[in-house]
């Protein structure tokens, strides 16, 4: 068993065998479910990076390479601009 005391402004240090045994690192997001007991349970919702999610769908088109895309999306900024100022 741990224990952490809680400070003024509600932050509470994880002691690091609790990190250790349930996988918690920097940016990990925790969720806390309470009972109707009080009894809290903690869920660890890990982050994914964006860069870890290439290549998890089948393209629809092949990629037209970096120039093109910075392009395409200026135009559709700027379209998105013109639009919202009129």
């Amino acid at each position: 068993m741990s224990l952490s005391g809680v400070i003024s402004i509600g932050q509470v240090t994880i002691p690091a065998e609790v990190r250790k045994a349930m996988d918690i690192h920097q940016g990990d997001d925790l969720v806390f479910e309470v009972s109707s007991e009080q009894v809290a349970r903690l869920r660890v919702v890990k982050r994914r990076r964006l860069s870890e999610l290439y290549g998890a769908l089948p393209p629809t088109r092949e990629f037209p390479g970096t120039e093109a895309v910075r392009e395409e999306v200026g135009q559709a900024l700027g379209k998105a601009l013109e639009e919202r100022h009129r």
